[in-house]
């Protein structure tokens, strides 16, 4: 059986849609078509419903979804092994993050591993969920609980720090709030709950005491945006407010811890180009530790 066409067939199986997974594989729309007719020919059976909205595994297909990732597992395994040296630094390394962390921090903090490696690409992702690297869709994350289950190798990578924050010009219009029931007197900016992933992203509740909000975004990079416009007061990650000198603190007696853990799976933590990346990751990170947390 022709491993090419197995890869192209868990991409497909992976992605949902053949389209995606030409873009992924780099490849056009038509060889992927063409794999895939050539791997049902040779199996004898359908492996997928194509339909408008994407491709569906059949029962048949999904039965070769556990073997092809079997096999795919075997041959990672074997190039983490066998494989050091020059021809496992080059190569495409994705890293889903949560937005905030991705857009303020991490996006600028990999320049030295990109002048180390050059022939190593980065590809950042607002995708933090251990499914999708189950799927290996990426192939490092930074999320923001410890899986209970998977075949993840996980590890903390720090504690951050949170609290509520207003534009100054803001504040200069509506004043600063003196305590916690002073917040229902502000217009308060906050994230859209039934499109929050994680239970720690309740930290917004947490620290509005249960206030409502009238502003609310499902993407934490907006919300500083609109905070920094003057929207209203929103919680803020402390290490993101340092870079804004026109965000200010306020009640800072009201505050929120959380973790980033980081991520990799069993099967392919072994391979160079993402076994650098993690590492430089874990260094920046405790290089700028004191970043990521308010001082008392």
């Amino acid at each position: 059986m022709d491993w090419d066409n197995l890869r192209v067939f868990l991409a497909v199986a992976r992605a949902g849609q053949f389209v995606a997974a030409a873009r992924r594989l780099k490849i056009d729309h038509a060889t992927v078509s063409r794999r895939i007719a050539a791997l049902e020919e040779a199996l004898g059976a359908k492996l997928f419903e194509r339909r408008t909205s994407g491709a569906t595994p059949t029962e048949a297909g999904r039965r070769l979804v556990v073997h092809a990732e079997r096999m795919e597992s075997d041959l990672l395994l074997a190039q983490g092994e066998l494989g050091e040296g020059e021809i496992e630094m080059s190569g495409d390394v994705r890293i889903g993050a949560p937005d905030g962390f991705s857009t303020y921090w991490l996006a600028g903090a990999l320049a030295d591993f990109l002048a180390r490696h050059p022939g190593v690409r980065l590809q950042l992702s607002p995708m933090p969920l251990a499914p999708a690297l189950a799927r290996r869709e990426i192939d490092v994350a930074i999320v923001l609980e410890k899986p209970d289950a998977g075949r993840f190798v996980a590890r903390k990578l720090t504690d951050y720090s949170l609290g509520i924050y207003g534009a100054a010009d803001y504040l200069a219009r509506e004043g600063a709030p003196a305590d916690a029931a002073g917040l229902a007197r502000h217009r308060l900016v906050g994230y859209v709950g039934d499109l929050a992933y994680s239970p720690a992203l309740g930290y917004v509740r947490e620290l509005f005491g249960g206030a409502p909000t009238r502003l609310e975004c499902a993407s934490a990079v907006t919300q500083v945006e609109a905070v920094r416009a003057g929207a209203g007061l929103g919680v803020v990650h402390d290490f993101i407010a340092r870079r804004f000198p026109d965000l200010v603190r306020v009640l800072p007696a009201r505050a929120a811890t959380r973790t980033y853990w980081i991520l990799t799976h069993e099967d392919t933590r072994g391979i160079g180009r993402i076994r650098a990346a993690h590492d430089a990751l874990v260094d920046k990170v405790r290089e700028d530790r004191a970043t990521f947390v308010a001082a008392p």
